[in-house]
């Protein structure tokens, strides 16, 4: 009988000791992923003007969150404010700007920001609440335009596109009302800050309007402007880094997303010509 229960006693003793060098199997993970394989989270602060750039910057945001980056938009109401930004690290990318517009910003601060992707077109326009075309501008109108040095200067090329005026030999996109050397109807040019342009229309005879400022005012360029630049303008809208970030795994990963497929299609789909993409 105390052989019998010194045997079950063993049993007993080899099952636990069996149970305990027995490996948990960890338990189910309704995501589908552990701490070993999830991604990092990195955060970008990347300034933008509301139409287009913040639109397109927000649609591509869940694209990016499946890649561990998190896309922190700030959008902007002046655009002068976004290089600064972006100088001093409130910001670790932009997207609002043309090439000429960063290359006068550069040459002016003595700055290099850079641009890492080229994103889209923005044609500017001619508009008009008093004249219905360009034929019927008259005599001593008043035209608006921005009064910035790059957006003017293609304002005023512009301008000697539609045939109104023409500018002195050599005159090029840093062109100032002072280049102006025919000018038949004696257009008396404003130049008012670019963001407020929509709102001068009742004011003025003609506006020059860049298109991210017309589409905020609910104009349609393809619709409501007399004349329009063609979709082979060079004033191509660039993501803008630091010199020092442009090799920054998530700045590049950015870069590729501004340049898919999907957002070409939702650029094209949404905004119906009236930006384009240029990638």
């Amino acid at each position: 009988m105390k052989k019998q229960i010194a045997l079950i006693l063993s049993s007993v003793l080899l099952i636990i000791s069996l149970a305990a060098c027995s490996p948990v199997k960890p338990e189910s993970n309704n995501s589908g992923s552990n701490e070993s394989t999830a991604q990092p989270s990195v955060t970008l602060k990347v300034g933008a003007t509301t139409v287009p750039h913040a639109e397109v910057l927000n649609f591509i945001k869940p694209a990016l969150a499946k890649e561990g980056i998190n896309l922190d938009v700030k959008e902007f109401s002046d655009y002068t404010q976004l290089n600064p930004a972006l100088v001093s690290k409130e910001l670790d990318a932009n997207y609002f700007q043309h090439i000429p517009y960063l290359e006068s910003f550069n040459q002016g601060t003595g700055n290099n920001l850079v641009a890492i992707a080229r994103v889209h077109i923005e044609p500017m326009g001619i508009y008009s609440k008093k004249v219905k075309d360009l034929s019927s501008v008259p005599q001593g109108a008043t035209v608006a335009i921005p009064n910035d040095a790059t957006n003017g200067g293609r304002a005023l090329l512009l301008l000697q596109s539609a045939g109104l005026i023409k500018l002195k030999d050599g005159a090029g996109i840093t062109a100032t009302p002072l280049d102006i050397a025919d000018n038949p109807k004696g257009l008396k040019i404003r130049e008012l800050d670019a963001a407020s342009l929509p709102r001068t229309l009742d004011d003025v005879d003609l506006a020059v309007i860049n298109t991210n400022y017309a589409l905020e005012a609910k104009l349609v360029p393809t619709k409501d402007a007399l004349f329009i630049e063609d979709k082979n303008s060079p004033y191509v809208n660039v993501l803008v880094v630091r010199p020092e970030d442009k090799d920054k795994e998530p700045l590049k990963k950015l870069a590729a997303a501004l340049n898919t497929p999907e957002v070409k299609k939702f650029i094209e789909e949404k905004y119906q010509g009236a930006v384009v993409p240029a990638f």
